[in-house]
């Protein structure tokens, strides 16, 4: 039976085991399961600072990418809204024109980021893999801006979420650890730290592990990492240290990703290994495999069968190089950056979702 919206007030808490796995121990925590109601509530609505064109600087190790700027068109809370980012040469792709590793990093698990959506926030924004240059947009459903619901007590996103350039999940390959094929995406991430990050910033942050995501299914990799910026960076190294440092946050991430979607119509969302998180090695392993992908997708030697725009201006091997003269075009293309539009205010409502933790 499919997870439903109840009329009560009560909340019931159960707990089964999950298994956190890591190198050679496991930690068994109670995976938090909500009995809730749909009556709803609402919440002030949260507001998040950030410089409307410069990306936070990096620290601790130099990168290329250091002097990335982005760049407003159109309005926040609006179908024309666009977000796109520059160099010191001119207009870049997110996806195909900054470096999968952090300069500097050499071996160590230091990547680069590019966040999408600040922690705390409810705008459903990504990378627009289909648009030249993607630019970050807000999806749309059914002509409707989408907004993640509040499954109480989770208000909007509770990381700091985004992705990694130059990877991508395979949608014509089955993942052989969870039989699924990929979801046609760059990889998500959820940075941990305690900062929250302004939409497009780009962090430096380390891995220490994943959950696999079985979404209408498709696998939909989420790796865990710090901002190696974060106070607690240098304590956090894999999967279990993240139990022991902040207890609790594995949970929550499970049934976060489990419910977002129930307010919506939708089915709880499944996972593999049972929902049990997998350690920094494994979550390295995967991000080559999906940084391999992708360099198969831009050689043409894997198919383009969706319509992903494959175009940057970095490359001048690529076949798909654009002149910064046409980038520049696309960009000024898009209405001018004007003020947000407002939003409804039942995108702060609590939703009290019921999962069965037997699944009957």
């Amino acid at each position: 039976m499919q997870p439903v919206l109840q009329q009560s007030h009560r909340l019931l808490l159960s707990a089964p085991s999950v298994a956190l796995r890591h190198s050679n121990r496991s930690h068994v925590l109670p995976h938090r399961i909500l009995r809730l109601s749909s009556w709803c509530q609402r919440s002030q609505q949260l507001k998040i600072t950030a410089s409307p064109s410069k990306v936070p600087r990096l620290n601790k190790m130099s990168t290329s990418a250091s002097n990335i700027s982005v760049v407003q068109r159109g309005s926040l809370n609006s179908l024309d809204y666009r977000l796109y980012f520059r160099n010191e040469n001119g207009p870049i792709s997110p996806f195909h024109d900054i470096p999968l590793r952090a300069a500097g990093s050499g071996t160590a698990p230091v990547f680069n980021m590019v966040v999408e959506v600040p922690r705390w926030t409810n705008a459903k924004m990504e990378i627009a893999t289909a648009d030249a240059l993607n630019p970050i947009k807000q999806d749309v459903k059914k002509g409707n801006l989408r907004f993640v619901a509040n499954c109480f007590p989770h208000h909007g996103y509770i990381w700091n979420y985004g992705a990694l350039p130059q990877t991508w999940e395979n949608p014509g390959h089955i993942d052989t650890s969870t039989g699924c094929k990929g979801d046609n995406d760059p990889i998500d991430v959820c940075e941990i730290g305690g900062r929250i990050a302004g939409r497009g910033a780009l962090l430096q942050v380390k891995i220490l592990g994943c959950f696999a995501l079985i979404d209408e299914g498709e696998t939909d990799w989420k790796l865990l990492a710090i901002d190696i910026t974060d106070p607690m960076a240098d304590k956090l190294n894999d999967i279990g240290d993240i139990e022991k440092l902040m207890p609790g946050y594995l949970r929550a991430t499970v049934e976060w990703f489990r419910i977002y979607k129930i307010p919506d119509g939708k089915p709880e969302n499944q996972f593999a290994f049972n929902g049990e998180p997998r350690n920094a090695a494994f979550a390295l392993d995967i991000i080559e495999e999906t940084h391999k992908a992708w360099k198969g997708l831009v050689s043409k030697e894997l198919p383009n069968t969706t319509g992903l725009s494959l175009v940057g201006t970095t490359d001048q091997n690529s076949e798909f190089n654009m002149s910064l003269k046409d980038a520049e075009g696309v960009v000024a293309g898009n209405p001018e950056a004007g003020s947000p539009a407002p939003v409804d205010p039942f995108v702060d409502k609590w939703h009290y979702v019921t999962v069965n933790p037997n699944g009957q």
